[in-house]
């Protein structure tokens, strides 16, 4: 009990075999080690009296050793159906949900949980056989505020423990239930893998923390590569594929795609290698990323600009394009009387053509691509038009025809924020 000595340590006790052992050792150290113990019970509200025995029994047991016990309550059924999640998600990001409440609340100084060497082998063997990736296999990674000071012991240890010291505990019933996939793992799955090649517990925890590690070092390789601009993140398309995978996995978190992101968006952004350059894919939650020369690129759009008319002095689509009579260093100057009547501000169209201050006409679109302008922002970019004749690509270039030449009498700047720095993504 060294490592928690002089620390505020709050049990997390369901009334079962572990985490009663948990509680008690604590129990048994709390006074020599000057650790501050208190526990917390979460009653999900499935099992009904068989449920309430056993918070009735954590109440007992934390009266008898005198340790304060915090109870929460909840209808986990209730939650799964209103987060469609199943029972045991629900019930797990509730309970975790819990121990972040205590320790916001500053109630403790971290949550111990009583998670065991077998309950890893066994998560290990569970994410193993649903094809999980390296970074899966960190069943039990490190989370701010809690500790599991029995991750290490198996349960046999656990239950000589209990017998040594004459300790009562509750049982769940649904723990014996095979049909759900853990249990089968638990009492029926590991201990004939036990049987075939004993130790196999012990070798799967020990697989697990090399996977980690190497999980680590990759995974800092991937961040490495990764161009962070202002607008965009870039990942090299030549990237071995262990490291392409992990950096775009960065790129879509720092775009802010947390949780929503399968292995299924990593294929999407896998098939920029073989698309042309311009050619872009969706991800979740509005990001997008484009095939740019031998970079993926990682950004969210712009909002476009909607059309306005007449076109003049004023402030366009919230803001993409600002036209002012005020200089400034950033912007496009322009005659505003020489645009025609009927000007609007839009985005681009097929067939706009566009004549370049001290150019001929050619496409838009052949413009912006000898400008080498990303088609992403090619898409975004306001510009000032009539009907397909362009005036002026904003934060690129005006036509000739709207100059500002000797004659003019009304100079405007036309600015856009999209040209310009922005926020930085997270990350960086």
């Amino acid at each position: 009990m060294l490592p928690y000595a002089g620390k505020r340590v709050c049990v997390a006790l369901s009334g079962g075999r572990d985490s009663v052992a948990l509680l008690h050792a604590f129990y048994k150290n709390a006074e020599h080690g000057g650790i501050a113990l208190s526990a917390l019970t979460c009653e999900h509200g499935l099992r009904g009296e068989r449920s309430l025995a056993d918070l009735a029994f954590c109440e007992r047991l934390c009266g008898t050793w005198g340790v304060p016990l915090r109870v929460f309550r909840a209808d986990v059924a209730a939650l799964a159906a209103q987060t469609k999640t199943g029972v045991e998600e629900a019930g797990r990001n509730w309970r975790n949900a819990c121990y972040a409440r205590v320790l916001e609340e500053g109630d403790a100084d971290m949550v111990a949980t009583a998670h065991h060497r077998d309950d890893h082998a066994e998560t290990v063997l569970f994410r193993l056989a649903r094809g999980t990736s390296l970074a899966g296999l960190d069943a039990f990674g490190g989370r701010a505020g809690i500790v599991r000071p029995l991750l290490g012991v198996p349960r046999a240890a656990i239950d000589a423990y209990l017998a040594e010291n004459g300790l009562a505990f509750t049982e769940d019933e649904s723990n014996a239930d095979e049909r759900f996939t853990r249990n089968r793992l638990r009492h029926t799955v590991l201990p004939a893998l036990e049987g075939a090649v004993p130790g196999a517990a012990e070798h799967l925890v020990q697989f697990a923390e090399r996977a980690a590690e190497d999980e680590a070092f990759l995974a800092a390789l991937a961040r490495e590569r990764v161009i962070c601009g202002e607008h965009v993140l870039r990942v090299p398309l030549s990237l071995p594929a262990p490291l392409f995978s992990r950096a775009c996995l960065f790129a879509m978190r720092a775009c802010g795609i947390q949780k929503d992101y399968t292995a299924a968006n990593i294929r999407e952004a896998e098939k920029l290698k073989r698309l042309q350059s311009g050619r872009r894919v969706t991800l979740p939650q509005g990001v997008e990323a484009a095939r740019e020369g031998e970079d993926a690129v990682f950004y969210l759009p712009a909002p476009a600009c909607r059309a306005q008319a007449p076109f003049g002095v004023g402030t366009f689509a919230a803001p993409a394009l600002e036209v002012g009579e005020g200089r400034r260093a950033d912007a496009l100057a322009a005659d505003l009387d020489a645009f025609p009547d009927g000007c609007i501000v839009r985005t681009r169209r097929e067939g706009d053509v566009f004549t370049p201050f001290g150019g001929s006409e050619k496409p838009l679109k052949k413009f912006l691509t000898d400008r080498k302008v990303p088609a992403r922002e090619g898409r975004m970019l306001p510009l000032v038009a009539k009907g397909n004749v362009v005036y002026a690509v904003c934060g690129e270039e005006i036509a000739d025809s709207v100059k500002v030449t000797q004659a003019t009498r009304r100079i405007g700047y036309l600015y856009t924020p999209l040209r310009t720095p922005a926020r930085r993504f997270q990350g960086e």
